[in-house]
């Protein structure tokens, strides 16, 4: 079933979402289908949930049913025929092994690789450190020019002026407008189970980071570390430290900074991508930095010397990836018509690139 809309049983239906995460998240993006946006299905015994959104009549799911183990093949056939009856397909986005061992074999469904997320056991995050130079060297960058982390608990950092600053200012220099579904950029207003570290410099928050829990993995995925334009170089590797610290002092096992798309690290399937898609992919991967840094993304997280890369992908209820599914993806996470959502980037590039060679004839 569906979540309804009156506000009484919206929430009921979060707070029941809530609960099953808390007991039964395994996929390193189960909490986000808590986050604003997301659509909620219960299986019929409400012993699991699914988030998701929807766009051209597909349901583009934020990673796979959150149930317990044993209960997700069932769960992702029941919720696949509620769609089917509702006249709607599936994609799910983000899926990661417990999926992939699932859907490899079958005909009936196509896995397409989307990208790796690095892994650490924080535990060992300080040996880590001790092993590599160039990390305490970016550490020691941030330091040197004053910069300190600290932790503010949830009533403190929740919708903070100061953070929400932070945010905005990092909003306003992207190269794309703000993302949607699991990547929505405003957690502030969540902190509920959430960690958050701040960045300090001169008595001025200059950047934060947000840890989302992984319940059923005992680890948590470090959602989101917006920074101003001033924050010198280091802060990141600064905040992440922190937290690794912090997260590893508290017995956590597992830590992900999240998906790096279209990551030549991790690829592990070997099934084959429609020739159209594969040519799409490697274009946006060689030609989007404009719009989003695929490479350094990727570079920053491999810096941190990750222990692993787990591969990711997206899986559809049908033996080919369309362009219908694609399409699907851009609307969910563009947050309306992908067209408008180019444009609007476009623009936004545009503007970004001008006021660059403006303060540089400035200076």
């Amino acid at each position: 079933m569906d979540s309804g809309t009156p506000a009484t049983e919206a929430d009921a239906n979060w707070r029941a979402a809530r609960a099953l995460v808390m007991r039964y998240g395994w996929n390193a993006v189960s909490y986000q289908v808590l986050n604003p946006g997301m659509r909620h299905w219960f299986s019929r015994g409400r012993d699991a949930v699914v988030g998701y959104a929807t766009w051209a009549k597909v349901r583009v799911v934020a990673g796979a049913p959150v149930c317990a183990a044993e209960r997700l093949p069932a769960a992702a056939d029941e919720f696949e025929r509620h769609a089917f009856d509702a006249g709607e397909r599936v994609l799910y986005v983000a899926a990661g092994a417990r999926m992939e061992r699932r859907f490899a074999d079958r005909d009936d469904h196509s896995l397409v690789y989307v990208g790796s997320q690095p892994v650490w056991d924080p535990r060992e995050w300080r040996d880590v450190v001790r092993r590599k130079a160039s990390l305490r060297a970016q550490l020691n960058r941030a330091r040197n020019k004053g910069v300190a982390v600290g932790e503010w608990p949830p009533d403190r950092a929740q919708d903070a002026p100061e953070l929400v600053a932070v945010l905005q200012d990092w909003l306003a220099h992207r190269g794309l407008p703000p993302l949607h579904f699991l990547t929505t950029p405003d957690l502030l207003g969540n902190l509920r189970d959430r960690r958050t570290f701040v960045a300090t410099r001169m008595g001025r928050a200059i950047a934060y980071l947000i840890a989302t829990p992984i319940p059923a993995r005992q680890g948590w995925l470090i959602e989101a570390w917006p920074r101003t334009r001033d924050a010198p170089n280091g802060t990141t590797h600064l905040l992440v430290h922190a937290a690794m610290c912090a997260l590893g002092d508290a017995d956590a096992r597992y830590v992900t900074l999240g998906i790096a798309p279209l990551s030549e690290h991790g690829e592990s399937h070997d099934q084959p991508e429609p020739a159209w898609l594969r040519w799409t992919l490697r274009w946006v991967r060689a030609h989007g930095r404009r719009f989003y840094n695929f490479r350094g993304l990727e570079a920053f997280k491999a810096s941190l010397q990750p222990a692993a890369w787990e591969p990711l992908y997206a899986i559809a209820d049908g033996p080919q990836f369309t362009l219908r599914h694609l399409r699907a993806v851009a609307g969910v996470f563009s947050g309306g018509s992908p067209a408008l959502f180019l444009g609007r980037a476009l623009l936004h590039a545009a503007t970004a690139e001008m006021r660059s060679r403006f303060r540089s004839r400035r200076g």
